[in-house]
């Protein structure tokens, strides 16, 4: 078995219930168990910034996937979310990206580990710090790219990462 980061994120339609039956899904699949999870966070958008704020969390998984099967996994709820590919950094009801597989370094046309630009992405850092502060991404851990990352904009939602098993609306 192995263990991998997981980004998930959406801003329009239900996003905290498709994050929700997203984290289900992946928690009750053959080959992949959830270990932990993020509080829930509201951020602003990034890269196109005219759209609504976003709800992002991370979530450290066991899996016995390879990297691509596990992308492949994701890919395959995100559809079952009905998500759409429109526009990149556009709208979506929900997103979920591998960012880590274990310390395996990973390039492929469909899949680089540790997910590109990392560091620079609060949106991420804030919810992995959560569940893997000492985690370390191009040298350095996230603790430490969190402390020199904007987090303007950025609140924590939930009080912890119990939040996917509730029903709380936010």
């Amino acid at each position: 078995m192995n263990r991998a980061c997981i980004g998930l994120g959406g801003n329009i339609g239900e996003p905290v219930a498709n994050m929700r039956r997203a984290l289900e899904i992946l928690s009750h699949s053959e080959n992949t168990s959830v270990l932990a999870v993020s509080r829930l966070y509201k951020t602003p958008p990034w890269g196109v910034t005219d759209q609504p704020d976003f709800f992002n969390a991370c979530a450290l998984l066991e899996t016995a996937l390879q990297p691509e099967l596990l992308l492949d996994l994701c890919l395959s709820v995100e559809i079952s979310l009905k998500r759409q590919r429109h526009m990149r950094w556009g709208p979506r009801t929900i997103d979920i990206d591998v960012l880590t597989y274990g310390e395996t370094h990973w390039a492929s046309e469909r899949l680089e580990l540790p997910h590109p630009r990392i560091q620079e992405r609060a949106f991420v850092l804030c919810p992995l710090a959560d569940i893997a502060p000492d985690m370390a991404v191009a040298g350095k851990t996230v603790r430490h790219w969190l402390s020199m990352t904007d987090t303007a904009g950025i609140d924590a939602v939930s009080a912890d990462g119990t939040w996917w098993q509730d029903q709380k609306v936010y």
